[in-house]
């Protein structure tokens, strides 16, 4: 990189290009940390094949939307250079050229050391040729009895044209030849998703079947893959023919769903009908094993319509996320043992919840602290007679949602409901859009948002009749309102009655529902009208404050940073001299330690049993701190094009709270953290030596960060962070 000194640089010197990591090549670099935690053996071993199911997931929705949008810019020809100065060609032919190894290093891994410490552990992972005739017998009586009756042949000729590849599906191309006249004919089974992909094999040396013990040792088990047993027993789907090939292929297609809300006069059935559309996107990427010849993978490609480029070929298993059926396997001993969720005390009496935040600010951190005390938060609404109405977001909610069920009941209780449902969360539109429809039905004033924007704000509010008169109880948080997620997903939330607060989220609630044009808050920080304005200001604050004080301070913790303005905000504020720390679980577009640019900028990544996600900004503000949490993350889409809050934790006990237990262990921590480098490459964090790796995600499940005394300040029952982390 070009070190030349940029002491007072122009903004337009920090605009350089080679002052910006790329953000796909970023995300790939997050995705081999997920990677890397399967190779960590102080994670159990079936802890280990889950992460290999999330790198897999992860990626495919990675090819499914950025790699998808970026072939579409290189057909546009018309898409501006991406803040590092590539154009959407060169982007993707890096991303292809630095995921085609990545790819082929997770299945070497899973095949050299994953399945052999499964095997020893009595937990195997086999392949067709490895089963003795007895096993060999019963897989075929589960084909006969399970399998076959689901699958569907498509034979492919000129009366049966190339039939439709669905996206994610796994698929057998499949080459016979008549006995009659020897013809070769190409036929295409789709693997049914419905049915394990991974089938339970017995295991008669042992005498014992896959459910059962292995004498006194541990539990064992088999499994086979399913398209290995369908293609073993292909002869029953074509009775004439000889089955001469078969070979496995996956398909992925373009799932950015391309919504042109202002010409949709219903957007329920609009979203409707693009979801479904979206099985037919165009195809991005075709997976494919060695062995498949060329005549067939040229087959596949003219009929997919894609070129060679848009082919990975991968030596093992396509579609890894099924692993995770593995964590079914119960060996208790090889996954991370369970903890519960705490309840803070001053919520384990049977004092009223309102009456409590009415004494105080409610700090929960999640998945340490239950999200059962968000729940009874809107439970307790629900059936509450002082309660008049409950205005809501929803976001990603899941399925089977209490929260959802608490505001259907708080409807049958009379109350006034009004919940904003963000149709266009991706991947989750179905989801929603079931929860919406049930809503409307039970008459919920369901509303869905601004045109062009997702709403994303992670904001609920109660409103209550007292003996004084109206009251506005509020949880605000950095997640959303989803039971299951929120026992995997490390987020924040704070419950409160603040008078300014509340007026805020009233106006929020006005401009989504309504046609307030509100573009001034009191206290929040809202996208797209305010917050990138407030954090901008913020930062050049903390700018003069360090030139006249030296005593500037930046901390973020977030998902994602991409924002070229933002960056160079921050690029700005490390020439000025103040040290800024980072925790950036995902994509990062900022170098740090570039000479004479971001010198004083630290950058980490956590990546470990739970998934880091809050956002937290603070400013050092000259000694008078100022704190904000959210769900925004530092990125164009968030400050341009989404419905975002940030809040201000203004309880100094709960800020001092936050910092010195929260992100302090999250920067000392030793066994979850790599450290971005300049060159946009990640190093692991080590302890010193001699000192044990500090692992804050398990600190965090043994010693609660926050509880409440009976002066209201906040306490811990925390003892101190090992100084030799």
């Amino acid at each position: 990189m070009d070190q030349q000194i940029l002491t007072g640089t122009s903004t337009s010197a920090l605009e350089r290009p080679d002052l910006y990591i790329n953000r796909e090549l970023s995300w790939i670099e997050f995705n081999r940390h997920v990677f890397e935690e399967a190779k960590a053996d102080r994670h159990p071993l079936l802890e280990r094949v889950k992460f290999i199911s999330i790198y897999e997931t992860n990626l495919d929705e990675f090819i499914m939307i950025r790699l998808a949008g970026l072939k579409d810019q290189v057909d546009s020809k018309t898409a501006p250079r991406s803040p590092d100065g590539r154009t959407a060609k060169q982007q993707l032919s890096a991303v292809r050229q630095r995921l085609a190894p990545l790819t082929q290093e997770v299945r070497q891994y899973w095949r050299q050391y994953l399945r052999p410490l499964l095997a020893q552990e009595h937990i195997h992972v086999l392949d067709y040729e490895q089963l003795g005739p007895e096993q060999r017998e019963v897989m075929h009586q589960y084909f006969e009895r399970e399998v076959y009756p689901v699958l569907t042949p498509l034979a492919v000729d000129t009366g049966h044209p190339f039939p439709h590849i669905s996206n994610r599906s796994l698929n057998l191309a499949v080459v016979i030849t008549s006995r009659s006249d020897g013809e070769e004919l190409f036929a295409r089974i789709k693997v049914p998703s419905t049915l394990p992909r991974l089938v339970p094999v017995p295991l008669p040396e042992h005498g014992e079947d896959a459910n059962g013990n292995v004498g006194n040792e541990k539990r064992a088990f088999a499994f086979v893959w399913l398209e290995q047993v369908i293609a073993a027993n292909l002869q029953m789907l074509f009775p004439g023919f000889d089955v001469w090939e078969t070979y496995p292929f996956r398909v992925l297609r373009d799932a950015d769903i391309e919504l042109q809300e202002d010409d949709a006069l219903d957007l329920l059935e609009y979203i409707e009908q693009e979801v479904r559309e979206r099985r037919f996107g165009l195809v991005v990427d075709l997976a494919v094993n060695p062995s498949m010849p060329e005549r067939i993978r040229h087959l596949l490609l003219d009929n997919l319509e894609i070129t060679e480029k848009d082919l990975t070929i991968i030596d093992g298993p396509l579609g890894m996320g099924d692993v995770i059926e593995l964590m079914g396997v119960t060996r208790p001993e090889l996954k991370d043992p369970p903890f519960t969720p705490k309840v803070p005390s001053f919520l384990h009496n049977s004092e009223n919840l309102f009456a409590a935040i009415q004494r105080h600010d409610i700090l929960l951190h999640h998945p340490y602290d239950s999200f059962n005390s968000v729940v009874d938060f809107i439970r307790e609404a629900a059936h509450d007679p002082h309660v008049l109405a409950i205005k809501q977001t929803l976001y990603r909610v899941g399925a089977n949602s209490p929260i959802v069920n608490a505001l259907l009941q708080a409807v049958e209780n009379g109350k006034q409901v009004a919940v904003l449902v963000e149709l266009k969360a991706r991947f989750d539109e179905e989801n929603n859009i079931g929860w919406a429809r049930e809503l409307e039905k039970a008459g919920v004033h369901v509303v869905y948002g601004l045109i062009g924007l997702k709403t994303h704000a992670k904001v609920a509010m109660v409103i209550r009749k007292e003996d004084d008169g109206l009251m506005r109880y509020l949880h605000l948080g950095t997640g959303n309102y989803n039971a299951s997620t929120a026992k995997i997903y490390e987020d924040l939330g704070v419950m409160t009655c603040r008078h300014d607060l509340g007026v805020d989220v009233t106006s929020l609630f006005n401009s989504l529902t309504g046609y307030s044009r509100q573009t001034e808050y009191r206290k929040l920080l809202v996208a797209p009208v305010s917050l990138r304005r407030g954090m901008l200001e913020r930062i050049e604050r903390e700018i003069q404050i360090h030139k006249e004080h030296g005593k500037g301070r930046i901390i973020f913790k977030m998902n994602s940073l991409t924002d070229p303005e933002i960056i160079n905000a921050l690029y700005r504020a490390s020439q000025a001299g103040i040290p800024i720390e980072m925790i950036i679980r995902g994509i990062c577009c900022l170098r740090p330690s570039v000479e004479g640019v971001s010198e004083t900028i630290r950058v980490r990544s956590l990546v470990g049993r739970f998934l880091e996600h809050s956002r937290v900004y603070y400013f050092g503000n000259n000694g008078d701190p100022e704190m904000f949490l959210g769900s925004a993350d530092m990125m164009q889409r968030n400050l341009n094009n989404r419905v975002e809050t940030l809040f201000p934790i203004e309880s100094r006990s709960m800020l001092n709270a936050i910092m010195e237990r929260l992100i302090k262990p999250e920067l000392m921590d030793t066994a979850n953290a790599h450290e971005l480098r300049e060159d946009g490459t990640y190093v692991r964090l080590t302890p010193e030596d001699g000192a044990e790796a500090f692992d804050c995600q398990s600190w965090f499940i043994d010693h609660p960060l926050f509880d409440i005394n009976e002066n209201g300040d906040f306490v811990s029952t925390m003892s101190a962070i090992p100084s030799s982390s």
